[in-house]
């Protein structure tokens, strides 16, 4: 496989008119011409399973790792996403993953996903919690549906696939090791509270998890990404998305290849101490600004900031 050379990555600005700048994220030719500092097996051997794999960041965590060398399983609701992955990695890698269609919402069918990785690949080392979704909107105006589809895909969800891999690894005396992706949550998430009170209840239970599993030695730690460019923008206003690179004093957008590499990091043996934490990406968005994604209220326009 050709790996391309480490050079110095260009930096993005939105600009209005920047052809230079995928307007919804990498797609298979971007991904495959991203670098790495990793070298090619620092995941060889190693089980990594993934959520949510279909597209955006899972997609780049799961090329990502089997081009470090891992045993890559994804899961995700649709199965033409999880092809589209598994067929980039087929083409790009030269090698095979095992795709399993499957609701995170639904603890059996979970249960039962978990069971088909260990029978594959004979155990799993690393958990990636990434499968999850919402919406942007005013919190009073949710539907009682709508906030609990959040809630139980975002926070229910992660929970069952983070129990039932635990689980396992108890029975099979292994080693394991949980990362969540959650999000920037430390300001609030205006127009996005239901995702906002789902993903600090991860990154909690998480912490919880990871005193309370240590003694099992599976470690837990979370990822907090703020602005990344995905087909999520998808959801969003054009007005909204017009000011998102605001959200952050880099005034820029990250991508997945940005939580890609994360996520490798904390699968690593590099990371081997690191547990109960949460590493932010968001170009300094935590101490900075509001995103907005349903766009900025009348009442807050007047500030061409963020916050």
């Amino acid at each position: 496989m050709s790996v391309p050379k480490i050079s110095e990555p260009k930096i993005f600005r939105p600009e209005p008119g920047d052809p230079g700048r995928p307007a919804r994220g990498l797609d298979d030719d971007a991904l495959r011409a991203q670098i790495t500092i990793y070298r090619d097996d620092m995941l060889a051997g190693q089980t990594v399973l993934i959520s949510g794999a279909g597209s955006g960041m899972g997609k780049a965590a799961a090329y990502l790792a089997a081009r470090l060398g891992a045993n890559v399983a994804i899961c995700g609701r649709d199965p033409a996403k999880l092809e589209s992955t598994a067929s980039l990695i087929r083409a790009a890698c030269d090698r095979e993953i095992l795709c399993v269609a499957a609701n995170i919402r639904d603890p059996d069918a979970v249960e039962t996903m978990i069971g088909q990785v260990h029978d594959h690949f004979g155990g799993l080392d690393t958990l990636v919690n990434n499968a999850g979704g919402q919406f942007p909107q005013d919190a009073i105006d949710f539907s009682r549906k709508g906030w609990l589809a959040v809630i139980d895909t975002n926070l229910n969800g992660t929970w069952w696939m983070m129990q039932e891999a635990a689980k396992r690894w108890r029975a099979d005396g292994k080693p394991g090791n949980v990362i969540n992706i959650v999000a920037n949550v430390e300001r609030g998430m205006p127009q996005a509270a239901h995702t906002c009170a789902a993903r600090a209840g991860v990154i909690y239970l998480s912490k919880t998890m990871a005193t309370e599993w240590a003694a099992l030695n599976i470690r837990v730690n979370c990822i907090g990404p703020g602005v990344i460019e995905t087909e999520g923008f998808r959801m969003y206003p054009e007005e909204a998305l017009a000011r998102f690179h605001k959200a952050n004093p880099m005034r820029m957008r990250g991508n997945a290849w940005d939580v890609a590499e994360a996520i490798a990091y904390l699968a690593s043996p590099a990371a081997r101490f690191i547990n109960g934490d949460l590493i932010v990406i968001d170009g300094g968005q935590a101490q900075w600004g509001v995103v907005w994604p349903a766009g900025m209220p009348e009442y807050f326009a007047d500030d061409d900031g963020a916050a």
